[in-house]
C-alpha cells in the first residue's frame, strides 16, 4: 500500500529546487539509514560500481553508487555515523559531512544531533557548489546555523601551504600504521597523502588526538534513536524489519534516561578533547575506513570479529559525536581494484579548511583514475 502523501520538501531539496536543479531519482538506503551498508528487505542489495559483488557502503549507498557511475554529478546524503563518508570511500567519490547545523535539517532526525546532511560529488569543487545552495537558512530547523560568511566556492582557493596537519594512521589503535586495525594497502595510501601534503607546503606531523574509542556512547545514542524511529510501528510491521535493526531497537529500548545522559557526557568530553587538539592542528588526516569494500549483503565483513557495522567504521562516528566537518577524498585503488579513501577533519565551523585541503589534493591529481573501469 502507498504511504501518506508528502508534499513538502526538506530544506536541502527546497534550496536545490529553487536554484533550478534537475532531479533524477531517489536513491537507496538501508531501513531508516541504520547501518553502514545499503540493503533492505524492500529494495534488496546495492552493489559497488567497481565490483557489484561488493557493498557500496551506507547508509547513503545509493547516492554514492549513482555518482560513481555517472548517473548524476551531485547527490545528497545524510551522515549520522559515517553514512556519507563510508559509501563515498567505498565507491571512490568525494563525500562531505559539514559542521552540524550548516545544512538545515527537517524533519528532525530521530537520531538527534548526530545526523548531518552533506554533498556526495565527483570532487571538492562540485561539493562547494552544492554547499553554496543547500546551506541557505531554513526556519524549520531550530538548530540551524546562520549564513556562512563567504561562499564555499571562494573558500577553495589558497592551497595548504603552512596548514598544520596531524597525520594519524589509526586514531591510536594498533601499532605503527594501525597494525591489525588498518589494511596495509589502506595505510600505505594514506601515508602517501601525508607526504603529498608536505610537498604542497603543509606542516605535517604524526599525532593522535588521544581519545579512547567512544563506541559505547555512540551505540547508546544510535540504538535509542532506532528505537524511537520504530516506536509507532505495531508488532506485525516490526516483524517485517531488517533483523539487525530489530536487534538494535531492542537494545535501544533497554536504555534508561540516565544511560542516555551518560552518553551525552562522554560526547561532550570528546568534543572538548577535539577542541583542544584543533588549537594545535588545522586538520586531522586519517583513513576514512580501515578496509576496502567487502562482500555485499552483510552488515560486517564475513568471518570478521565484528558484530555491528561500527566495528569496521572506527574513524567516522567519533566526528558525528563532535559535530565536526569531515570529508573523504579518494586516494587510489587497491591491488584488487577497489577504492581507498582518506578522511580530512577540522574544528567545528572550519568547513572551508576541509574543502580547501581536499581541493588541493584534487588539483594535485591524487584522485586520478578513481572511476569505475578507470574512465
Amino acid at each position: 500500500a502507498e504511504g501518506p502523501a508528502w508534499d513538502e520538501d526538506a530544506p536541502s531539496v527546497a534550496r536545490l529546487r529553487e536554484h533550478g536543479a534537475v532531479f533524477l531519482a531517489k536513491t537507496t538506503t538501508p531501513e531508516f539509514g541504520w547501518k553502514g551498508v545499503t540493503d533492505s528487505p524492500l529494495t534488496g542489495v546495492t552493489g559497488n560500481p567497481y565490483d557489484p559483488s561488493r557493498t557500496a557502503g551506507g547508509s547513503s549507498g545509493g547516492s554514492a553508487a549513482a555518482v560513481a557511475l555517472g548517473a548524476g554529478p551531485l547527490s545528497l546524503g545524510t551522515d549520522g555515523g559515517g553514512s556519507v563518508r563510508i559509501p563515498a570511500s567505498f565507491c571512490g567519490i568525494f563525500g562531505f559531512k559539514p559542521t552540524y547545523g550548516r545544512v538545515p535539517l527537517y524533519p528532525a532526525s530521530p537520531f538527534g544531533t548526530l545526523s548531518h546532511v552533506g554533498p556526495m560529488t565527483r570532487d571538492a569543487a562540485d561539493a562547494a557548489l552544492l554547499m553554496d545552495v543547500i546551506s541557505g537558512p531554513d526556519w524549520r530547523d531550530w538548530s540551524g546555523l546562520g549564513p556562512p560568511g563567504t561562499t564555499f566556492q571562494e573558500s577553495l582557493r589558497g592551497g595548504v601551504r603552512e596548514l598544520r596537519i596531524a597525520y594519524s594512521p589509526s586514531l591510536g589503535a594498533g601499532g605503527p600504521e594501525g597494525q591489525g586495525v588498518v589494511d596495509p594497502e589502506v595505510a600505505a595510501a594514506v601515508r602517501r597523502v601525508a607526504e603529498l601534503f608536505e610537498r604542497l607546503g603543509a606542516r605535517v606531523e604524526e599525532a593522535d588526538p588521544g581519545f579512547t574509542d567512544p563506541v559505547e556512547a555512540f551505540h547508546t545514542l544510535w540504538f535509542s534513536g532506532a528505537a524511537r524511529v520504530v516506536q509507532p510501528l505495531g508488532a506485525a510491521e516490526r516483524g517485517l524489519l531488517d533483523p539487525g535493526l530489530r536487534e538494535i531497537v531492542e537494545l535501544g529500548e533497554s536504555y534508561s534516561a540516565l544511560d542516555y545522559l551518560a552518553a551525552v557526557d562522554a560526547r561532550m568530553a570528546l568534543g572538548q578533547t577535539m577542541g583542544r587538539f584543533h588549537s594545535e592542528y588545522d586538520l586531522l588526516l586519517t583513513p576514512t575506513l580501515p578496509i576496502t569494500a567487502f562482500e555485499a549483503g552483510h552488515e560486517v565483513p564475513p568471518d570478521s570479529k565484528h558484530t555491528r557495522w561500527t566495528g569496521w567504521t572506527p574513524f567516522t562516528y567519533p566526528f558525528n559525536l563532535t559535530q565536526q566537518p569531515a570529508a573523504t577524498v579518494p586516494c587510489g585503488l587497491s591491488e584488487g581494484g577497489l577504492p581507498i579513501g582518506r578522511q580530512l577533519v577540522a574544528a567545528r565551523h572550519a568547513d572551508a579548511v576541509v574543502l580547501r585541503a581536499a581541493h588541493a589534493l584534487y588539483e594535485a591529481g591524487v584522485a586520478e583514475g578513481v572511476r569505475p573501469g578507470g574512465s
